[in-house]
C-alpha cells in the first residue's frame, strides 16, 4: 500500500489551492528575473570569434542569421570526445521544435562545440537534428565565456565556471560515478571530458556591432530541459538516484 497521503477530492482541492499561489508567485517572480536579464549591460564584442559552419567559415556576426539577437547552446563536444555529452543531448532533443519559432521572432538560435564540425554533423545526423550546429575549433570562443577550460586550469585548480571557482562537481577528485559514467559514454576520461562545459549565451546586434548581454550555466539552463519540465509535474518528480538518461536512440539497447 502506497505511503503516500491520501486525500478527498475536497481535501485535495484545498491543498492544490494553496499550491496554485505559490505557483502563481513563482510565476511573477520568474518574469521579474526575466526583466531583470533585459536589463542587464551590454558588453561589446571587438574579437573576430570564427566558426566552420555547413556553409563555411563565418564570424559570430554572421551566426545572427540577419537577425538582431542570437543565443547560443554551448553544447558539450570536446575535440576528443567521440560523441556528444548525453546531458546536452537531452537538453538539444527540444531545439528543433523552437528554432523556427525564433527564428521567426528575430532571434536566432545556434549550438557552438569544439569538436570539428565533420564530428558534429555526423552526430547530428544520427540523432536526426536540423538545428544549426557550428564549430569553434581551436579558437577562444569557448574559452572566452567559460565553457572551456585548458589542462593546466584543471590541474592548477584554477577553472571558474558558473561565476566561481572550483565548485561544480566536474571539478571534484575523484570525479564522481555519474561524470564518469558520462565521460565513457562520449568515449573519453572523466578529466578530459571536464575541459568542457553546458551554457548558454545571449548576443544582441544593433549597427552592425555585436554585444554580449546574458550567460548562464549548469542549472541556469534547467528550464531548456524539455524532460524535466514534464518530470517536475509528474507524481514522483524527477526521482533519480543516478545517470538514468541516455540518448534516445539508445534506450532499450544492452
Amino acid at each position: 500500500m502506497t505511503a503516500h497521503q491520501i486525500a478527498t477530492r475536497g481535501e485535495w482541492l484545498k491543498a492544490r489551492l494553496g499550491l496554485l499561489e505559490a505557483e502563481k508567485e513563482l510565476t511573477r517572480r520568474s518574469d521579474e528575473l526575466a526583466r531583470r536579464r533585459q536589463e542587464l549591460p551590454w558588453v561589446r564584442i571587438d574579437k573576430d570569434y570564427r566558426f566552420d559552419t555547413d556553409q563555411g567559415g563565418a564570424s559570430l556576426a554572421d551566426l545572427f542569421g540577419g537577425r538582431s539577437q542570437l543565443l547560443v547552446y554551448h553544447f558539450m563536444f570536446g575535440p576528443d570526445y567521440a560523441a556528444g555529452c548525453p546531458s546536452c543531448s537531452a537538453v538539444a532533443d527540444g531545439f528543433d521544435g523552437s528554432v523556427v519559432h525564433l527564428a521567426n521572432h528575430d532571434v536566432a538560435l545556434v549550438s557552438v562545440s569544439r569538436a570539428p564540425l565533420a564530428k558534429l554533423q555526423a552526430y547530428k545526423q544520427r540523432m536526426g537534428w536540423t538545428f544549426p550546429w557550428v564549430s569553434s575549433g581551436d579558437g577562444d570562443f569557448n574559452f572566452d565565456f567559460n565553457v572551456s577550460f585548458t589542462e593546466a586550469q584543471q590541474r592548477e585548480g584554477t577553472v571558474d565556471y558558473n561565476y566561481r571557482r572550483a565548485g561544480h562537481a566536474l571539478d571534484i577528485t575523484p570525479a564522481p560515478e555519474p561524470v564518469v559514467q558520462f565521460a565513457a559514454m562520449c568515449g573519453t576520461v572523466a578529466p578530459v571530458y571536464a575541459l568542457d562545459r553546458p551554457g548558454l549565451s545571449a548576443f544582441v546586434r544593433e549597427d552592425g556591432v555585436v554585444y554580449h548581454t546574458y550567460s548562464t550555466y549548469t542549472r541556469g539552463v534547467d528550464s531548456l530541459w524539455g524532460m524535466y519540465q514534464w518530470l517536475d509535474r509528474a507524481p514522483k518528480g524527477r526521482n533519480e538516484t543516478g545517470a538514468w538518461f541516455r540518448r534516445h536512440d539508445e534506450y532499450g539497447k544492452a
